[in-house]
């Protein structure tokens, strides 16, 4: 059966994102828009819509024109809005870029993306500079002062300088079906990142769709402590908060009693988070030694949480907590649990969103099914990406012809239309949220001259949710340790990709086309209780 959710339709405008996300920034004038939590600098709505029209008119005296890319590499900052919108408004294209990527991973996602500019922070400067160089950037910019010492930038250009221009930039007609504004990367159902074609219309919707659920108001204050270079950050915080006329409080990282003390300061009520940090908000004793009474709904995503956990954070901290479902391919929500508390299902990402269908299919029959039975979840809305970048048979892979995408994710749908995501038959290892391809890690452990094969997948983690684990089967020979392997990995790839378990193996099973079948090594694990591998 095909599902609707209870939510009632919402009108979506054909209008581009920035006009959409500012249309009424005149009325909120001096309205704090972003606050920079550790410093407390503070971006009102009037300086913010003067802010992206002058870096929008500096940007296109250089020649910035529709369709180009911009990439960015940062963490949480005001400035990551100014950029993102400034670009927006030309018809350029966002790449964001995670900051805690090696200069390698950068470099391939510009490249990929065929971006043209660049912007970063002080801290990643050196490793920006490094991927600018490798992926051909034209010009890379830097979050600084005018007035920096060049020495300093690494001949980066101060963004500040942006900010010196009338504020006047050309007029672009923009179609909002068709012209794409994001493009974050995301490993999809399977594979190695890959750019998802984000429209102008596909982020309007969705900011729509998250005003029929009842999500926030003006008078929230949210704290956007996930990362903006991930979708959720970028829409249902950002987004969503200049949208809604909110107050939006950056914090560059997390880092459990700064974050508490950030919520106490700025008296933030909405938080959006993931389950780690909300199973740390429900456990670690350092949380009673502060005021957190203003703080009213806790946002969930990115990864299940489950009923337990859900109920000890509701219980601690006396405030209500949501769960939503979405992946970066549908910009990015596609369920959510209902305001009304009453309504919420415990360990459901709830019905689907407005404007938006949902279903449940057998996985090795594609057939349909009923209340109760488990299958693969596939939605359908007008948040569903353009594609995969340069990747037809991807796409095609993903969305079928009758417009379903295929989320990779196994889950059933009760007989009161609330979505369970249960398991995962994608291949995805989600650490604390952050997508690791598991093809990603083990091309790379191939590289080694002792590994004759490899294989990766997820293991359960109490903290992170999972944790890569890499199977190995060694060349005749030197026999390096499973910390040597590890530490190899680490040095090449970003922090939430590293190899944390590592298991020796004489064969990796595979089906007979070849195809690694971690679903084995999974059940292994499972069966065996595995208490012996190194972390």
């Amino acid at each position: 059966m095909i599902i609707r959710g209870p939510f009632p339709d919402v009108v979506i405008p054909e209008i581009a994102i920035t006009p959409f996300v500012f249309q009424h920034a005149h009325l909120r004038g001096d309205k704090p828009a972003l606050i920079d939590g550790p410093s407390g600098r503070t971006i009102t709505y009037l300086e913010l819509s003067d802010a992206i029209a002058r870096v929008a008119a500096s940007l296109a005296q250089r020649g910035f024109q529709k369709g180009e890319v911009f990439g960015i590499l940062s963490p949480n900052v005001p400035e990551f809005a100014i950029i993102f919108h400034a670009v927006a408004l030309l018809g350029g294209i966002n790449s964001p870029v995670n900051p805690l990527y090696t200069e390698h991973e950068a470099a391939h996602q510009l490249k990929d993306a065929g971006a043209r500019f660049l912007v970063t922070v002080p801290q990643c400067l050196t490793k920006a500079a490094a991927a600018a160089g490798e992926a051909g950037i034209e010009e890379l910019f830097v979050f600084a002062d005018a007035g920096a010492e060049d020495d300093d930038l690494h001949g980066a250009t101060p963004f500040a300088s942006l900010l010196d221009s009338d504020g006047v930039f050309p007029e672009v007609h923009i179609d909002p079906r068709e012209d794409l504004v994001a493009l974050p990367y995301s490993s999809g159902t399977t594979g190695l990142p890959k750019g998802v074609m984000l429209t102008h219309h596909n982020l309007v919707a969705n900011l729509c769709q998250m005003e029929g659920l009842d999500y926030f108001t003006a008078d929230d204050t949210l704290i956007c402590v996930l990362p903006l270079f991930h979708i959720y950050g970028l829409m249902v915080v950002m987004n969503m908060g200049l949208y809604q006329g909110s107050t939006i409080v950056t914090v560059p990282r997390f880092e459990l009693e700064p974050f508490l003390q950030t919520i106490q300061k700025y008296g933030v009520t909405l938080a959006h988070l993931v389950p780690p940090i909300v199973l740390a908000l429900s456990k670690h004793p350092v949380v009673d030694n502060y005021d957190l009474s203003k703080l009213k709904t806790i946002f969930s995503g990115a990864a299940p949480l489950d009923e337990h956990l859900t109920r000890a954070c509701m219980q601690r901290l006396a405030c209500d907590v949501r769960q939503g479902y979405g992946m970066t391919e549908t910009s990015p929500v596609t369920h959510s649990s209902p305001a009304d508390p009453a309504q919420v299902r415990f360990g459901s990402v709830g019905p689907p969103a407005p404007n938006t269908e949902c279903k449940v299919v057998g996985l090795e029959t594609g057939a349909l099914l009923g209340a109760h039975s488990e299958g693969e979840v596939c939605v359908r809305g007008p948040q569903i990406m353009k594609g995969y970048l340069n990747r037809p048979e991807a796409t095609a892979a993903t969305i079928d012809e009758e417009g379903w995408l295929h989320t990779g994710d196994i889950g059933y749908v009760d007989a009161g239309g609330h979505f369970f995501i249960v398991d995962r038959a994608k291949e995805l290892i989600k650490y604390k949220g952050f997508q690791v391809p598991p093809a990603e890690l083990e091309a790379l452990l191939l590289t080694h001259e002792c590994i004759a094969d490899a294989a990766v997948v997820p293991f359960p983690d109490d903290e992170a949710g999972e944790v890569p684990k890499a199977f190995v089967v060694l060349k005749d020979g030197d026999q390096p340790s499973a910390l040597d392997l590890m530490s190899f990995v680490a040095q090449r790839v970003a922090p939430h990709k590293k190899i944390r378990r590592l298991e020796f193996i004489d064969k990796i099973p595979k089906s007979p086309a070849g195809k690694i079948l971690r679903r084995f090594l999974v059940q292994r694990d499972r069966e065996r209780k595995t208490t012996d591998n190194v972390s």
